[in-house]
């Protein structure tokens, strides 16, 4: 018996209702002449033109009851209800002359008090397996009493928006928290609908004095304090947090609530470009049957070329959750003994590893420093310097102040370190320098989570003000202060000032909702003794 969906206008008859990945497997293979099986048994699928997000492509219908809580402007722009009900109508004219389409009903959020109840319709198979992975997974029991869902995602990215009729581009993703909808028109991005779940989320969990966060957390395995890890993809949140040594509770969305953080989602979506088994090994293993592999090459024997970027740097590999050995399930813990964030600095002038105090901490917060690195958005071909509010701003709704101000006081509360630490350039800028090596990051989180760097020596960065921190086990010495890494110091010195410089331009928007001392808390600041 098909599933019934003609409450949201579909009318297909063969709607798969929560299909086991077997039979999406079939359904890919035999549909999409693209789609593969790769010899480490994940599914292979492709997203056609767009190989990224299309942040620019985003719109929040402007509506009475919500936009007065709405952050409008270079993140968050205003689609009117009538445009909105338009392309929802196409969306369900396109996926219905689709047969079979797919229904996937899941959970987001692993803490049953803030959970909401998320359905996805599309017609594609990888997107209904991509999602099976992401969202948290129904019991059977918990799946037969579903009944309807707090938010609705009509997935019929293969088809443009009306956009001659509209006068917008071809592709939209469109979301009204009054409909509790979101629809996606042209484009076939599957990481559209993660972060379309993750904007939800962003606005709801506020207002319930939830903090949510992007950000990937580990816990200790004997205390289940935990760790967070703020940072854009493509700068080690995922790869930092699969961390045998520790519980994974999740590698990108989650919330800090008066109780501790949980999980978002129910799977994990790691960028896959070079990855190897020596340096990953819990990713790479991970991408199993059952995962989705995302614009990846494969080669005569389907052996995944993970080194091969010909069709975008941004390869992808989704996965639950549990096919980490180490995860935590349920996906919460206590509240974090450190908050760490993650910078790819392309400039190469920030240290390895700084502790901040909380002025500088929110400061950093609210610029959100690093590059974009190359395939994470559509045209991003190389690393761009880039500054995003709350190491997120595509997915936040209400304006950066609020989220920062909630991390300002649960840090408080709870007595949490911060910590900078460039995952990025060493010896020179993007181009002359080298990437800092990822044993070195590592051993640097492990020694923030050892509580090693609580008693080790800094020294105040002239430029930065942050207590730049130069003994750390099994990193040398030598790579701890950037100035020394650096051939020509006359260089240095110019990039480091050109940096600062940018740093506060970029924060002259966001001033006026901070309090002084967090104005100061930048470049050009004193250096607070360690």
């Amino acid at each position: 018996m098909s599933f019934d969906l003609s409450q949201h206008g579909i009318t297909v008859e063969d709607v798969r209702h929560n299909p086991p990945p077997a039979a999406l497997y079939e359904s890919a293979i035999r549909r999409e002449e693209d789609s593969a099986i790769a010899a480490n048994g994940a599914l292979v699928a492709y997203s056609g033109k767009k190989t990224g997000r299309s942040p620019m492509d985003k719109h929040l219908v402007k509506h009475v009851d919500s936009e007065g809580e709405v952050w409008w402007g270079p993140v968050n722009f205003p689609i009117e209800p009538e445009l909105f009900k338009l392309n929802r109508e196409r969306a369900r004219d396109l996926l219905n002359l689709c047969d079979p389409i797919f229904c996937i009903d899941g959970f987001a959020g692993w803490d049953p008090k803030y959970q909401i109840k998320v359905r996805i319709i599309c017609s594609r198979p990888y997107h209904a397996l991509f999602m099976y992975d992401m969202l948290i997974r129904p019991t059977t029991e918990e799946l037969e009493s579903f009944g309807d869902p707090d938010y609705v995602i009509y997935n019929a990215g293969q088809f443009p928006a009306a956009h001659e009729t509209t006068g917008l581009s071809p592709t939209t993703v469109d979301l009204s928290f009054e409909d509790r909808e979101v629809v996606i028109l042209g484009t076939e991005y599957a990481g559209e609908m993660k972060k379309g779940v993750f904007t939800i989320m962003n606005y709801l969990m506020p207002k319930q004095g939830v903090l949510s966060m992007h950000c990937s957390a580990t816990a200790d395995q004997e205390t289940d304090r935990s760790s967070l890890l703020f940072g854009l993809s493509g700068t080690g949140k995922t790869t930092l947090s699969a961390d045998p040594k520790r519980f994974l509770i999740g590698d990108d969305e989650h919330c800090w609530t008066n109780e501790g953080i949980f999980n978002i989602e129910g799977g994990c979506y790691a960028k896959t470009i070079d990855l190897s088994m020596e340096w990953e090994p819990d990713i790479f293993q991970a991408l199993r049957f059952g995962a989705v592999l995302e614009n990846v090459v494969l080669d005569e024997r389907r052996k995944v070329d993970y080194s091969d970027d010909t069709i975008t740097q941004n390869t992808r590999g989704a996965y639950p959750i549990t096919f980490i050995a180490n995860a935590k399930i349920p996906c919460v813990a206590g509240h974090p003994t450190d908050v760490i964030f993650l910078t790819c600095d392309a400039f190469g002038v920030l240290p390895p590893v700084s502790k901040l105090t909380e002025a500088q901490a929110m400061y950093h917060f609210i610029s959100g420093y690093t590059a974009k690195v190359a395939g994470t958005e559509v045209g991003v071909t190389d690393p761009e310097t880039t500054f995003s509010a709350c190491f997120g701003a595509p997915f936040l709704v209400w304006h950066p102040a609020v989220y920062a101000e909630m991390l300002a006081r649960k840090m408080r509360e709870h007595g949490t370190d911060v910590w900078l630490v460039n995952t990025g350039w060493s010896g020179g800028a993007y181009g002359v320098g080298s990437r800092i090596n990822l044993p070195y990051t590592r051993a640097i989180i492990d020694a923030i989570h050892s509580g090693e760097l609580e008693s080790a020596p800094t020294e105040p960065d002239p430029v930065f003000g942050v207590q730049m921190i130069t003994e750390v086990s099994r990193v040398p010495s030598e790579i701890l202060k950037p100035r020394d890494t650096w051939a020509d110091k006359e260089a240095y010195d110019a990039t480091a000032q050109r940096l600062a410089g940018l740093f506060r331009e970029n924060f002259e928007k966001y001033a006026d909702h901070c309090e002084p001392e967090v104005r100061e808390a930048g470049p050009g600041a004193p250096a607070v003794a360690g």
